[in-house]
């Protein structure tokens, strides 16, 4: 019996890690070799060069940031946008109404002041 619950879990290991081999994606193609080093005495590169290169790079880091912002800022707004309830208070243009309190008692004295209906 020990022999067999073995070869089960054996078995559902090896399915298992088949199947998650099977669903990992394969390397979309082998890294190419490096390109050899250019020879020192065709383009020296000065330091001015690489500071500009460097430059270059943070703007492009900066601009891709704030682009990411930008988006993230408007998908916000949709999303805040297309949330909002029809009926809710942040929306309606009328202010809450105080209900008001009845100063007159004129249904009260108009019932008071009526005469009885003869009886027979």
């Amino acid at each position: 019996m020990k022999k067999l619950l073995a070869t089960l879990i054996a078995g559902t290991f090896a399915v298992t890690t088949t199947a998650a081999l099977a669903q990992t994606a394969a390397p979309a193609a082998p890294a190419t070799p490096a390109a050899p080093a250019a020879a020192p005495a065709a383009a020296p590169m000065t330091k001015s060069d690489d500071a500009m290169k460097q430059k270059t790079a943070k703007e492009e880091k900066a601009a891709k940031k704030a682009a990411k912002k930008k988006q993230f800022a408007e998908q916000h707004k949709q999303m805040q946008k297309h949330s909002a309830s029809a009926s809710s208070p942040m929306n309606q243009s009328n202010p809450v109404k105080k209900p008001v309190k009845a100063t007159s008692t004129a249904p009260a004295a108009d019932a008071a002041k009526a005469p009885e209906a003869p009886k027979k």
